[in-house]
């Protein structure tokens, strides 16, 4: 029996959207994911995100067996998060491209909340009122293909990001991810994820991209107190771009923080 893998998927990118990631990951694991965290009522975004943790944590209760939590960006951070509150659950918990940030970089990110800035600190400036409707998944393709952020995709990934991130909608198609959801987690953010590093009582590592934009502003000094660290080559969405080594990262991560 494959070990149980609960992945968790990054602010915007609905996790079907990583098929060929989780497709090698799938070799090895037995892989289970929330489709996408903020959009079910019962489980609102609000600072620091405790019912997006607490929707991760019901996810997993269902399984009926500890899992291996493995999450990217906003999905490493819930699974930090949810494995420092309830360790019976899980076996290991491995952030991609997560870091965590210090408290003197938590606290700018507090000031940042408290005085109206946090849209110019996190992405949420760029994501609110962001394009969400094309005409066709050809039109969408194209115009996420001339964006920088998605030109080091490989082409596969790409193409999965338009075809299961989007969904038929008006005259076209429409991102299937809340834009205004998106843009309410990035704005709500915790400040103080650093507090729950010393609650932590299941091994962990982070795997961070080699270019990874992300990481050179936070650092890893702070990760490296809780985690294991590891890296890989690309920038913050290297599941996207190498989808098979960033799964053989996280396969050779596990097998250092669990027996499989």
């Amino acid at each position: 029996m494959k070990p149980l893998l609960q992945f968790s998927h990054a602010n915007g990118f609905p996790a079907p959207c990583y098929r060929a990631f989780l497709a090698a990951l799938a070799k090895r694991f037995d892989v289970r994911y929330v489709p996408q965290f903020g959009h079910d009522p019962k489980y609102p975004v609000t600072d620091g995100w405790p019912h997006l943790v607490s929707e991760l944590i019901a996810a997993v209760e269902q399984h009926g067996k500890p899992a291996i939590a493995v999450g990217h960006s906003l999905g490493g951070y819930l699974s930090f998060l949810a494995a420092a509150r309830r360790p019976d659950l899980f076996r290991a918990v491995i952030l991609l491209d997560a870091p965590i940030m210090s408290r003197f970089q938590g606290s700018a990110v507090m000031f940042a909340k408290r005085v109206g800035f946090i849209d110019r600190v996190t992405l949420a400036g760029t994501t609110k009122g962001r394009r969400s409707t094309w005409p066709s998944a050809d039109s969408a393709l194209a115009h996420f293909s001339s964006k920088s952020a998605f030109r080091t995709f490989a082409p596969r990934c790409l193409t999965d990001y338009v075809r299961y991130g989007t969904e038929p909608g008006g005259d076209g198609v429409v991102l299937r991810f809340d834009t205004e959801v998106e843009y309410e987690i990035y704005r709500t953010i915790p400040h103080d994820i650093q507090r729950a590093g010393r609650r932590l009582r299941v091994p962990g590592g982070i795997i961070a991209g080699t270019e990874s934009d992300l990481v050179a502003r936070l650092g890893l000094r702070t990760s490296g107190r809780y985690l294991r660290i590891a890296s890989v080559d690309g920038g913050h969405l290297f599941p996207f771009e190498h989808p098979e080594p960033a799964a053989a990262a996280v396969i050779a991560m596990a097998r250092d923080l669990v027996p499989l």
